[in-house]
């Protein structure tokens, strides 16, 4: 039997691995690829693959659901880089170089991050955001921050170095602010928008550390510089350290790190400081304006600064118008020095205070305090701006003019007893205005007008009826003239001016006693009285000549030769009659004309044709007695004294330079003492009863009940702006007010008055 033998051919048989074994396998090897291209570009070398081809590792990956492998991959590979490679580096340097290490690291860091980012930017288009974790941009902050910028030595170092960095500068050395700056930059990108890391490992530190320094710094500065000193040391300081934190730090630190130092070289030591002989006296005492005004800048900073300021300014202030108030007494001489006073001070709150409401008030008040000092300071400041308004205002400029009145406005505004000065200045002005000594009516108005500005109408209203009448009176006087020419009338060429003054509003002395006038000016003023009150019926009209003046022509022929006792002939004038025209007051005209038909009269002669008051007389006669030209008429004895049976004369040896001759009035006697305020001021205290009355049952009317204390209060506020009551005041007219049972007391509570309807 034959066998065959066949030979046949192999199977070979291939074996399939899983699906998802080679899926996983596939994604570790993109993976892997991407892990190696992470680190190249951390490393700053070229990647072997492209930037295609490795996208397209990330995009598979992500599609092949390996998001969160390549997530989680991707955190774990920078991580571990930044602290294998880059912590140790930053850790091995120190200072500056420190600083300046850790930015480099920082800003590889960011711009790896950024080639990173594009490469899986499909990362986080399909995973991030779907799966609400943060993207890949904000994940390489995070890492940096926790591996590097925020690893406990790292931080610790990092605040060290910037503050060591920051004294060193303050100290005057040379730093790099721009790393500083970086620093800075970087620590506020690892809040992710928020401040919190900043503040916390910089900000607080580094304002501690401002506080700390300029508390020893303050320390020394007082010690070793005086106030000028000081306060320009502060504005250094002030802005050193602003322009530090705006060009090196958080914009959010700049205010901080400026209160601190206000804090601590202004509101901790202001006050040392003004109170130093340097200080706010040294300023005030040298009137040194802009020294002034850069402590006013600076201690404006901080709250209750100003009012440290302008504590020591007022004291200064106060003892400044003291000691003016003790060197001249109550004397005319006081007004010029306290309105230089003012105004010097004005021109520093105007220049330093930058006319700031607390300063002016604070000044204001200082004023009031000195001007109280003296009680009659209303009267005086009249009687000065009486005389600056009669003489020496013709020689001012009108600029001069005009800062005079402003001045005296000023000082009028700080006067806590405005009625005063009102009634002072009223009598001034009437005796300026009859007796024409005023230099102009239009500055008399201008300075009515500053005070009505100040006082408001009530006060100047007596002032403004003055002029009223003076008005009235050129045009009654200008009709009476038209009349005399038309219809011929003989006043014996009398030229009559008359002033007609309504009773009440002049404050002037009326005359109880009626004299006796000569008859030529008697007879023209009769003559003009018919006139008036034909025109103007059921009026009054009554000659008040202790008020008026006279321009008289006067003859004088002497002196006489005498003829031997054996002549006939009479006395022979030696040289040729002089005229002059003499301005005398109405007394010593009716006294002069006497002797048109007397050569020599006796006091009591005279006392009796005139019937002039006697202390008129007196005055009328020593003025004659006694010109600063020579005497008009001579007395015989010749006394200071003036008796009865005294004989007086025309002097004929009157000589003069000039044609017109003033006889000043003078008072009866020497040394007599200038009329005292106390009359006026007795006045104005009985009016003042009535108005306080009035302002105590206006309060009580609308509020019903009140304390003591809360009366004199509404009744003070609502005076304040035309006079001060005491306290002792107010209390007398309360108890007034009660027995006259418009007011009374709570039977349970003795200190509630109840307002009676």
């Amino acid at each position: 039997m034959a066998s065959l033998s066949a030979k046949k051919k192999a199977k070979v048989v291939r074996v399939k691995m899983p699906a998802e074994q080679t899926d996983n396998r596939r994604s570790e090897d993109l993976w892997l690829a991407l892990e190696s291209a992470f680190h190249e570009i951390q490393e700053k070398r070229s990647y072997s693959q492209g930037f295609d081809e490795l996208y397209r590792c990330a995009y598979t990956l992500v599609r092949r659901n390996a998001g969160e492998r390549l997530y989680n991959g991707l955190r774990e590979a920078v991580a571990k880089y930044l602290a294998n490679n880059v912590r140790p580096v930053v850790l091995a340097k120190t200072g500056d170089d420190f600083l300046r290490a850790l930015n480099q690291a920082w800003k590889d860091h960011r711009k790896s991050m950024t080639m990173i980012g594009d490469i899986v930017r499909y990362l986080d288009i399909a995973y991030a955001s779907l799966n609400n974790v943060d993207s890949v941009d904000k994940v390489g902050v995070t890492i940096f921050r926790d591996e590097v910028a925020r690893y406990l030595s790292v931080r610790d170092r990092l605040r060290a170095t910037l503050l060591s960095i920051v004294n060193k500068e303050r100290e005057g050395g040379s730093v790099d602010r721009l790393a500083i700056k970086q620093a800075c930059d970087m620590l506020e990108s690892l809040g992710h928008g928020s401040r919190s890391i900043y503040e916390e490992d910089f900000e607080r530190p580094f304002l501690a550390e401002t506080t700390r320094f300029y508390k020893s710094r303050c320390q020394n500065y007082l010690q070793t510089m005086d106030s000028l000193a000081y306060v320009a040391k502060v504005e250094q300081h002030i802005d050193e350290e602003w322009e530090r934190a705006r060009q090196c730090l958080n914009e959010s630190t700049v205010v901080p790190v400026v209160q601190v130092v206000e804090a601590e070289l202004i509101g901790e030591c202001m006050k040392t400081v003004l109170e130093k002989s340097s200080g706010v006296k040294h300023m005030l005492n040298n009137w040194m304006t802009e020294d002034l005004a850069r402590t006013f800048r600076l201690v404006g900073r901080v709250q209750g600064g100003l009012q440290t300021l302008l504590d020591c300014v007022s004291k200064h202030l106060r003892d400044m118008g003291s000691a003016i108030v003790r060197e001249e007494g109550a004397s005319v001489s006081l007004i010029p020095r306290l309105i230089d006073l003012k105004s010097r001070v004005s021109q520093i709150l105007r220049h330093s205070f930058q006319d700031d409401y607390s300063a002016e008030q604070t000044i204001a008040n200082d004023f009031e305090y000195i001007l109280s000092l003296t009680q009659n300071t209303p009267e005086l400041l009249s009687a000065f701006v009486d005389d600056r308004l009669q003489r020496r205002i013709k020689c001012m400029t009108e600029q001069e003019i005009d800062r005079l009145l402003k001045k005296v406005a000023a000082m009028f505004s700080c006067l806590l007893d405005k009625e005063l000065f009102v009634t002072s200045y009223t009598q001034h002005l009437a005796k300026r205005l009859l007796l024409g000594n005023s230099s102009s009516y239009d500055i008399e108005k201008r300075m009515i007008a500053k005070l009505k500005i100040e006082c408001g109408c009530r006060f100047t209203h007596r002032l403004e009826t003055l002029f009223k009448d003076l008005y009235t009176s050129d045009t009654i006087t200008q009709e009476f003239n038209a009349a005399v020419s038309s219809c011929g009338m003989d006043l014996n060429k009398v030229d009559l001016n008359v002033r007609v003054l309504t009773t009440g509003f002049w404050p002037l002395p009326w005359a109880t006693q009626t004299s006796n006038i000569p008859a030529v000016p008697g007879k023209a003023f009769e003559t003009f009285r018919r006139f008036y009150l034909a025109k103007h019926k059921g009026r009054q009209l009554t000659l008040q000549p202790q008020l008026g003046s006279a321009d008289m022509s006067a003859v004088f022929y002497g002196p006489w030769e005498e003829q031997p006792s054996s002549s006939r002939e009479p006395n022979t004038p030696a040289c040729e009659p002089r005229t002059y025209s003499i301005q005398v007051s109405t007394f010593q005209m009716c006294v002069l004309m006497l002797f048109n038909i007397h050569d020599k009269l006796t006091y009591g002669e005279i006392a009796s044709e005139t019937n002039i008051p006697e202390k008129d007389l007196v005055r009328a006669l020593h003025s004659l007695c006694s010109g600063t030209c020579g005497p008009l008429v001579t007395k015989t004895p010749d006394t200071e004294q003036i008796e009865n049976d005294h004989v007086f004369a025309v002097n004929d040896a009157f000589t003069s330079a000039g044609h017109k001759v003033n006889i000043q009035s003078t008072s009866g006697r020497k040394g007599s003492a200038p009329t005292s305020g106390n009359d006026a001021m007795a006045r104005i205290d009985e009016e003042r009863r009535y108005t306080i009355d009035a302002a105590i049952v206006k309060v009580m009317k609308s509020r019903r009940i009140l304390s003591h204390d809360d009366l004199v209060v509404a009744v003070t506020d609502l005076l304040r702006a035309r006079f001060t009551p005491s306290p002792v005041v107010l209390k007398n007219r309360v108890d007034a007010l009660i027995e006259r049972e418009y007011i009374e007391r709570d039977t349970k509570y003795p200190e509630l008055y109840i307002y009676v309807p």
